[in-house]
């Protein structure tokens, strides 16, 4: 009796020396030439000290993250000498890596000695016999986990990191102390709304590329520095130094969370340059990941699951006519990345005739709704569809707010100010020129209308590209007048009186301003909407409460774009990597200098133009509206980067 329980006390010694809280092991060791029965001997395993299985190892997002059964610790391979979490290994006792393991072992004629040991005739099998015998069990068990692997390595193949050839992010951030609009901002991108909060000190396990051994292994490195999807990541026990560093996509398929190594059977292993420094690299790790950040267990998953899009090549849509802005067009999906669908129209033969825009645009909508709402609408040449072609489900559509149009609402000839859908670096004088149903309106930039109307273009009375009367004045921002009008500076109250024209009314904007995130300075992926199959380097040069300047590294300010922040044209820095979309890099000096020098001209002559004549401040032009006896303004200030809601408009008296 006593020799029994002096065996379990032992055995429970040799149990408690084997664990390692962090599921984790010295790698290096274990891909060493010396392939023994354990990582590590006992005098080091004794140097870190047994930790409770319960105890916290990585938080994540106010998670406790653990292995499977609650428990830790590690286990050699009776076959192959490999070790790892003990977990994750196959039989009851936990004694093989693999299946294949298993059966190799299972096949010896070893089993059949051990057998006629422990099993005496007339008795019933020892426990270790039992064991021995439980291979089918194994079996399943094995193939299952090989299966959930299988499924794990397809979602990862799919989301697969590309370089962008020709232009690095990290360079480009580094060089110059960038800094770049989180993920967060971008409700409609990848993560975009399960980001959680990955920042800076969040440990990952990313491919060891200082490593003589022939084999891919792993080691565990900090983020640093988070730009977008891009990180800059230091291995960890390199303290300050900064030789290795490195940038990655964090959404990319070799980057894990800690504890992915010890699950899946990967070595880790610590970088050549700095093996001497530690003797005991289990100790090393646990003293500096325990309450350590990582990703969450299912991050790739979520990433995978979050690059699903619904639209599927030969829908039918509606799309706005690029050559003819006031009506619509039938197209068809032709190929969808990262949620940008490249639409074909349907008439187009070749498939050259072609207009890129994401699945949550304004500009694409069901098949009939040009019909239902009154909007002008091409009719294809073409009867009937072709064959694979279907129409795209009306729920797949971004929605627009309801708007009630039965009391005071917008009416045709009332004033307002509009980007210009044909120049975006322009907020206009405009026109309200028709009204349709279900809250649109067409509206017209004064004086440069074409006389048929073919330039209206549709918005929505929900639109943040709408403003109302005086929103440029009181927030500094240079509104385009109508070509020609001669009187400048041009003032609205004059305008108004000399057209016989009423402003339409403030109450009828939207003024909510989200709590966006932008920041002035901010580096972004933008596409370029005046060619919106580019993609491009940008950065945020204002912020107007919910309004973004949008600025294309290297070229002229006249390139500018106005773009609502929660706009689906702009993405987190690595989305192009992340989706396989191609990026535009920041134009090179000679294309700078190859810009047209009469475009500069014009864009200087404006420029002094309008600074030769004095703004009006927003007091001046408050005391002659009110002599007017039409309005007033509520005042307001510029640059709004508190993203709350302001007030910023003239208020129309009763």
């Amino acid at each position: 009796m006593e020799n029994t329980k002096e065996l379990t006390e032992h055995s429970s010694r040799v149990e408690r020396k084997r664990r390692d809280s962090f599921g984790m092991f010295d790698g290096y060791d274990s891909c060493s030439e010396d392939t023994s029965s354990s990582s590590s001997s006992d005098e080091s395993e004794e140097e870190v000290a047994p930790l409770a299985s319960s105890l916290p190892i990585i938080k994540n997002n106010g998670q406790v993250y653990t292995y499977p059964d609650g428990k830790s610790g590690m286990a050699t391979c009776e076959m192959c000498g490999m070790v790892g979490v003990r977990d994750a290994f196959y039989s009851k006792t936990k004694r093989f890596c693999s299946v294949s393991c298993s059966r190799s072992y299972s096949s010896n004629s070893k089993k059949a000695s051990i057998l006629a040991r422990l099993q005496v005739a007339g008795k019933p099998p020892t426990k270790k016999a039992k064991v021995l015998q439980k291979q089918p069990l194994v079996a399943k068990l094995a193939a299952y986990a090989q299966y959930q692997a299988t499924l794990q390595n397809q979602a990862k193949t799919k989301t697969a990191a590309v370089p962008v050839e020709g232009f690095s992010w990290g360079n480009y951030i580094n060089s110059n102390s960038f800094t770049a609009a989180p993920v967060t901002c971008f409700k409609h991108a990848p993560m975009g709304t399960c980001w959680g909060d990955i920042s800076e000190g969040v440990r990952v396990e990313v491919p060891n590329t200082d490593c003589s051994l022939p084999t891919k292994v792993f080691w565990i490195a900090g983020i640093i520095k988070l730009a977008g999807y891009n990180a800059l990541l230091r291995y960890e026990g390199f303290e300050n130094d900064s030789s290795l560093d490195f940038w990655c996509n964090i959404c990319g398929s070799d980057i894990h969370p800690v504890g992915w190594c010890a699950t899946s059977g990967k070595p880790l292993v610590p970088p050549r340059t700095i093996q001497h420094k530690y003797t005991n690299w289990k100790a090393f790790l646990v003293k500096r990941l325990t309450g350590a950040k990582t990703l969450p267990p299912d991050f790739s998953q979520k990433v995978s699951e979050s690059m699903q899009y619904p639209f599927k090549t030969s829908m039918r849509v509606e799309v706005v006519d690029k050559t003819h802005l006031c009506r619509t067009r039938v197209a068809v999906v032709d190929s969808v990345v990262g949620g940008r669908l490249r639409l074909v129209y349907e008439e187009s033969e070749d498939k050259t005739d072609d207009f890129w825009c994401h699945m949550y645009s304004p500009l694409i909508h069901h098949i009939g709704w040009s019909r239902s709402i009154g909007h002008r609408f091409k009719r294809s040449d073409i009867t009937k569809k072709q064959d694979g072609h279907f129409d795209a489900p009306p729920h797949l559509f971004m929605k627009v707010k309801e708007v009630d149009a039965a009391g005071e609402w917008f009416k045709e000839g009332m004033k307002l100010e509009a980007i210009d859908p044909l120049n975006l670096s322009a907020i206009c004088v405009a026109t309200i020129r028709k009204v349709l149903a279900d809250g649109y309106l067409m509206i017209g930039i004064d004086g440069s209308e074409a006389a048929d109307g073919s330039d209206w273009f549709c918005y929505h009375a929900t639109s943040p590209s709408i403003f109302p009367v005086g929103f440029c004045e009181i927030n500094m921002i240079e509104l385009t007048p109508p070509r020609g009008y001669a009187k400048l500076p041009f003032k609205w109250f004059d305008y108004l009186r000399e057209t016989d024209s009423i402003a339409a009314p403030v109450k009828l904007f939207n003024k909510e301003v989200p709590n966006h995130g932008f920041h002035v300075g901010m580096k972004l992926e933008a596409v370029d909407l005046m060619e919106p199959r580019l993609v491009c380097v940008a950065t945020v040069t204002r912020i107007i409460h919910r309004l973004l300047r949008i600025h294309f590294d290297g070229w002229e300010d006249e390139y500018d774009q106005w773009v609502d922040c929660e706009s689906p044209d702009l993405y987190p820095v690595g989305w192009c990597q992340l989706t396989g979309y191609q990026l535009q890099p920041p134009a090179p000096q000679s294309s700078r200098d190859s810009q047209s020098s009469s475009s500069k001209q014009k864009k200087k002559a404006k420029s002094q133009q309008y600074k030769g004549h004095k703004k009006m401040t927003s007091l001046q032009l408050k005391e002659e509206l009110l002599d007017g006896e039409e309005y007033s303004f509520l005042q307001g200030t510029s640059d709004q980067e508190s993203n709350g809601s302001a007030s910023y408009y003239i208020k129309q008296e009763p």
